[in-house]
């Protein structure tokens, strides 16, 4: 009887093994995670990018080299440091000289803006980088000091508040005014606002957003713009004495963010106060969109830009700043409060420690209340006067100015401020192809071979600088499988690996049968677009974009892997890329990973082909065949489905309807691609391998014209230098944004050396 139990038992395993076994692929371990595997697959990465933007902090420590044996020696220690700074905040574009400051007023009435018996007020303009000009106050004292302050407000605040022209601030803060009436030289520029704009009729978003988005996606950026606004002010302050003049700067909120890196950027400046906004930076993704900077806290925190205005003096007030919730409206959503005081007093703890020589920490903080208390304190106030002249001091109060003029028309004056800034970014997306063309000009076309070997430079530089790279080690696959559908061509299970810590690729394989014991198939990556899954490439849902793709694939014998990317869940996934951004990273710096160790598994299979793993996606499935094939090589070709264009246009352009410009993928702007890799250059990554457009006449995502221009650059790379005549491809067909499948099905067929189905 035991050895009959036995016997039974021994069977009973024998048969649940089977069954287990016929569940999941071999060499696999059971899938065993449930519920939606996608969300757990964002929030997976949310973690990772949040541990990774607090390493930060102690990783920007590799960038720098300070040397504090002398005031001089240090200055020079961290040019390097000022330098990428004023790359990474379109600070980059010459000034124009001029020579005073232009007094705007009318044929009629007073020159004068406002009097009081201490100071006068004029409105002025003065040119910054090529036509965009400075606008603002002018404020003169009764008794000039000698010293210049330029005064600069918060977004929602206007020069007339903060110099008493105007209600909305209580005297006692007025700071451009305090500074005028106790015989400081004043320069007040207006700063652009945070009120929703009227160009922005597609989806809701303020002026800063809108003039950030171009800017950022031309290497330029809306913060480096009124940098050189205030930096004008001070090549004018310079100007008006044979010595070199004595000049502050001082900045509430978004004007304390703009006092901060001017100081850090130009050595000129002797001292700064900043106000309400002195921060650590960790949480910046949160923040108005507008003031994203790309690499920021890979080499900097507010403590490391404050320790480039060393040894010249910086004043923190911690005092109440701008508090204000964005919703998401087609805009970036943000949340913007009083930095917390205790937090505030680290920040500037961790600048001391970083300078690390008391001879060379000219950093004092002043407190408000509790933190919380009224900006523009007069002991900031005064805090700053004494930095610039030792004997200065800050007066009561005096009398208000009284206006000469009818009040300057404000939303008029903010109307032209952002024309220009529009109009400068639209003439620097005219000149962006030939800074390209310059950026490539290393590029060897002699040869296959030369090619080869000279575009490698240009992949790292795509790898670092564009799409961002996490320097860890891919995690063990240990790959969970799962068996979903069957049919009597294929067999199709889900697929879980690990990729980082935290970090999972996900996705569904289809298997078709017949395959023999010692054959090899080649793989196609069929990869689904914007708020998309894997069951839409094999036909569960979305037919009328995907076609079932993935499935049709499978049916004419390719295996077919579906990844889970991680764009889905709408501000879930788009403040994943706000996360990556500050780090030097992007969506793609976890995609690319995720994408890797997907080919490492396939290569394992003992029925996939290592040379034949290819890729094909549609519309930010699309957007993935430029980014991921250039970095993982071991994709052997890439089909770009309903999304290859002109892309630096379609993302800056002001003049086209189809323009990123006027929707809600806040998220998709990427820096300073207009001066590096347009489609035609990340196409060039991909060469020599072969690589093709599927292009809808009636996708709305671009026009003919524009994309037919892209892709003849492409071509002209391929068959035209290269002589590669078979490896580059186009299909038009009379359609909208979906997988046509017709001519790139025969061009999987054709370089995937894989027979087409008999008719």
């Amino acid at each position: 009887m035991m050895i009959k139990i036995i016997t039974l038992c021994l069977v009973a395993q024998l048969v649940f093994a089977e069954i287990t076994q016929a569940q999941q692929l071999s060499n696999t371990k059971p899938l065993t995670l449930e519920g939606d595997i996608a969300s757990h697959l964002v929030d997976g990465v949310d973690r990772f990018l949040l541990q990774q933007l607090q390493s930060t902090i102690e990783a920007r420590a590799r960038y720098w080299n300070r040397d504090t044996s002398s005031a001089d020696a240090y200055v020079k220690s961290v040019t390097a440091n000022r330098d990428r700074l004023a790359e990474i905040t379109g600070v980059v574009d010459d000034r124009k000289e001029f020579a005073d400051l232009d007094i705007v007023a009318r044929t009629e009435g007073s020159v004068e803006a406002a009097k009081s018996d201490l100071f006068t007020a004029y409105n002025v303009r003065w040119p910054s980088v090529r036509d965009i000009n400075a606008v603002g106050l002018f404020l003169k004292p009764a008794k000039p000091n000698g010293a210049y302050v330029i005064a600069i407000p918060d977004a929602d605040q206007t020069p007339e508040m903060i110099s008493g022209l105007a209600e909305g601030i209580p005297a006692a803060q007025q700071f451009a005014r305090r500074f005028a009436e106790s015989g400081f030289t004043v320069v007040v520029p207006a700063v652009i606002s945070r009120e929703y704009g009227s160009r922005n009729n597609r989806a809701k978003m303020t002026t800063r957003e809108f003039l950030y988005r171009s800017s950022f996606e031309l290497g330029r950026h809306l913060i480096g713009f009124e940098i050189q606004k205030v930096l004008a002010a001070v090549d004018w302050c310079q100007s008006r004495s044979d010595d070199e003049a004595s000049v502050a700067v001082a900045g509430y909120g978004e004007g304390g963010l703009l006092a901060l890196y001017s100081a850090a950027l130009d050595t000129r400046i002797d001292a700064a106060l900043v106000s309400g906004y002195f921060d650590s930076r960790q949480e910046m993704w949160s923040e108005p969109v507008s003031r994203n900077v790309h690499a920021l806290l890979d080499q900097f925190g507010d403590a490391e830009l404050a320790t480039l205005i060393a040894p010249r003096h910086l004043v923190i007030e911690a005092a109440k700043g701008p508090e204000f919730e964005l919703k998401s409206e087609g805009g970036a959503p943000a949340v913007l409060d009083t930095p917390d005081p205790q937090v505030v007093a680290a920040e500037v703890q961790r600048a001391k420690d970083l300078i690390g020589s008391d001879s060379l920490t000219n950093i004092k903080l002043v407190v408000s209340g509790d933190g919380h208390g009224d900006f523009a304190s007069v002991a900031a106030l005064q805090s700053l006067a004494t930095a610039v002249l030792a004997d200065a001091k800050i007066g009561d109060v005096g009398p208000a100015p009284k206006l000469s003029i009818v009040a300057t028309d404000i939303k008029a004056r903010e109307a032209q401020q952002a024309h220009e800034i529009e109009a400068h970014t639209q003439w620097l997306l005219t000149e962006s192809h030939f800074v390209r063309q310059d950026f490539f000009k290393e590029l060897d076309t002699s040869s296959v071979e030369a090619y080869e070997k000279t575009v490698e430079s240009y992949r790292e530089y795509f790898r670092h600088e564009t799409i961002g790279h996490f320097d860890l080690p891919l995690k063990q696959m240990n790959p969970r499988t799962r068996l979903v559908e069957e049919s009597e061509k294929w067999t199709r299970y889900e697929v879980v690996l690990d990729v980082f810590d935290d970090v999972i690729a996900y996705g569904l394989i289809t298997v078709p049968k017949g395959i023999d014991d010692d054959e090899r198939r080649p793989v196609v990556v069929c990869q689904h677009g914007l708020e998309g899954r894997p069951q839409d490439v094999i036909g569960e849902q979305s037919a009328q974009y995907y076609s079932a793709f993935a499935t049709k694939l499978a049916e004419r014998g390719f295996i077919t892997f579906a990844p889970q990317n991680l764009y889905i869940f709408k501000d879930r996934f788009r403040t994943l890329q706000r996360k990556s951004y500050p780090q030097r990273k992007t969506l793609f710096s976890t995609i690319v990973p995720q994408h890797q160790q997907i080919v490492n598994w396939l290569k394992s299979l003992e029925n996939v082909d290592d040379d034949r793993i290819a890729f094909y996606g549609l519309s930010y499935g699309g957007k993935s065949a430029m980014r991921i094939p250039p970095l993982v090589t071991d994709y052997c070709l890439s089909i770009c489905s309903a999304d290859f264009n002109e892309w630096v246009l379609k993302n800056a352009s002001t003049q086209h309807n189809f323009s990123y410009m006027f929707t809600g993928e806040y998220e998709i702007f990427e820096w300073n691609l207009g001066g590096t890799f347009n489609y035609a250059e990340m196409a060039f990554l991909i060469c020599p391998r072969p690589f093709m457009v599927e292009r809808g006449h009636f996708d709305g995502v671009g026009k003919d014209q524009w994309v037919g221009y892209e892709f003849g650059r492409v071509r002209f790379m391929y068959q035209g230098l290269l002589k590669l005549q078979d490896k580059t491809e186009i299909e038009w067909f009379d359609g909208p944004h979906k997988i046509n499948g017709v001519g790139t099905f025969k061009f999987l067929h054709k370089h995937l050396n894989w027979p087409e189905p008999k008719e």
